[in-house]
């Protein structure tokens, strides 16, 4: 049996590799943390748990998810302080908390069980749900009206680039046919319209719509443009011999990792490869299977 975390918000989240990053931040137990992707605030308890001494701001631009972490982490009191923000807002939002230099940043950039588990997200083809996929569903354009302002062409390009799917084109086609009709409204209706492209056949037990529901929460949340920012600006917050900490869900975020990683100026690496899911763990979450952790330090030397 699984046993899945739920705080008083209700907000439900399997903490990925939990004591891999715990060991991670060992050194660290009297610094200043930083969980950029709080979720429901398991990986920033177990820390804190770990560390009596630690100090944890925690970070989220999904409201439900601050507020799950918020509950979760109360009992530390004043060691946790959870504040609503995306990536691109944290420069401006460490600036207002007073927070200039950091020992370690931890980002788990999955998408959480409570995300897919929540039909009114549209995040999951399982579930009947508005075609919307946004992490913060008070802002910006949802799935369904990125759909209809791209061109055919522009919607194919981004499933192909996004989503590496290869039949990209007769997808595009077919959804672009769909909203013609008014049927494009629902997650149902986007699996339909793929299922017509390009079949029901699944390939290694995978979805035939897996890949175009990437492609499309990834440019409605503009996950590897915040993926971006944050690695250009994560240097110039950690202290040298501070620790970063990512876990990523797939190869185009992991790419941009790896790569921002291996600079060597301001890098060290502590995993050369990375840290996967051991098979306890993938038994009890099988989500985890595609986790890729990355751990490195900021150079004792280097400009940032």
């Amino acid at each position: 049996m699984v046993v899945v975390p739920v705080d008083a918000q209700g907000f439900s989240h399997v903490p990925v590799m939990p004591r891999e990053v715990v060991a991670a931040f060992a050194s660290h137990g009297q610094g200043v943390l930083l969980d950029v992707t709080a979720g429901g605030g398991n990986h920033a308890a177990l820390l804190l748990e770990q560390a009596p001494a630690l100090r944890l701001y925690a970070f989220d631009r999904d409201p439900v998810a601050v507020r799950a972490t918020r509950a979760k982490l109360a009992p530390f009191g004043a060691r946790a302080t959870v504040t609503k923000a995306s990536f691109a807002e944290l420069p401006e939002t460490l600036a207002a908390l007073g927070v200039t230099a950091v020992d370690g940043v931890l980002a788990d950039l999955g998408v959480s069980s409570q995300q897919l588990t929540d039909a009114e997200r549209g995040l999951s083809f399982r579930l009947e749900g508005p075609l919307d996929m946004r992490m913060d569903p008070t802002r910006g354009p949802t799935a369904r009206q990125l759909c209809e302002e791209l061109s055919r062409d522009e919607l194919a390009d981004l499933i192909f680039q996004l989503g590496e799917e290869r039949a990209s084109r007769r997808i595009a086609r077919c959804i672009k046919q769909a909203l013609e009709v008014g049927e494009l409204t629902t997650t149902s209706e986007l699996r339909r319209a793929v299922i017509r492209a390009v079949g029901p056949r699944r390939v290694g037990g995978v979805d035939p719509s897996t890949r175009t529901f990437q492609a499309l929460r990834i440019a409605v949340n503009r996950e590897l443009e915040q993926l971006q920012g944050l690695l250009e600006v994560l240097p110039g917050w950690l202290r040298p011999g501070g620790t970063a900490a990512l876990i990523s869900f797939h190869s185009l975020e992991d790419r941009l990792v790896k790569h921002a990683f291996q600079q060597r100026q301001v890098w060290e690496r502590v995993t050369r490869k990375p840290l996967v899911a051991g098979e306890a763990e993938l038994a009890a979450n099988p989500r985890a299977r595609s986790a890729k952790l990355r751990v490195a330090q900021r150079a004792e030397e280097g400009e940032p």
